[in-house]
């Protein structure tokens, strides 16, 4: 793809790095939203990708997002609610049910986007972000606002 993938765009060196402005970025957002309603509603084969990150999103020469890297992607049986299945993927993307019981069905690709969204919104990596002992990744540091708004 002509931009590479979206971490490159947004987590790349000062060189290489793509500026996304806030209208590319809800586009990019909206795009990959698209491409997960696709596979888990739309397409004849419904399809858990269990791997949402900014590496397997690729972008185009007009910044349109396609969803990449389908090695361990699963079918969604429609008389099934989940599937129990060895747990595979990237720490940091995974759903808590996921993670911990390998209780897998499309909402862990939705958990999966929505981290996915906060590094786009923030700027930041998930992985890699960690600005004091209290936050070991980005979630941690977006709690805090959440709970904050919430009276928590």
């Amino acid at each position: 793809m002509e931009n590479n993938s979206l971490a490159h765009s947004l987590f790349g060196s000062e060189e290489v790095e793509v500026k996304l402005d806030w209208n590319t970025r809800q586009r990019i957002c909206i795009g990959i939203a698209r491409g997960l309603a696709f596979l888990h509603e739309e397409s004849a084969l419904k399809i858990v990708h269990r791997d949402i990150k900014a590496t397997n999103i690729l972008l185009d020469r007009d910044l349109t997002p396609k969803i990449s890297d389908f090695g361990l992607a699963k079918l969604n049986e429609e008389d099934n609610t989940h599937i129990s299945t060895r747990v595979a993927g990237t720490i940091g993307y995974m759903a808590p049910e996921y993670a911990l019981w390998g209780y897998l069905t499309d909402k862990a690709d939705v958990y999966s986007f929505g981290v996915l969204t906060m590094e786009i919104v923030a700027g930041k990596n998930n992985m890699k972000y960690r600005p004091n002992e209290n936050f070991v990744c980005l979630l941690d540091w977006c709690r805090p606002y959440s709970c904050n708004k919430r009276g928590m």
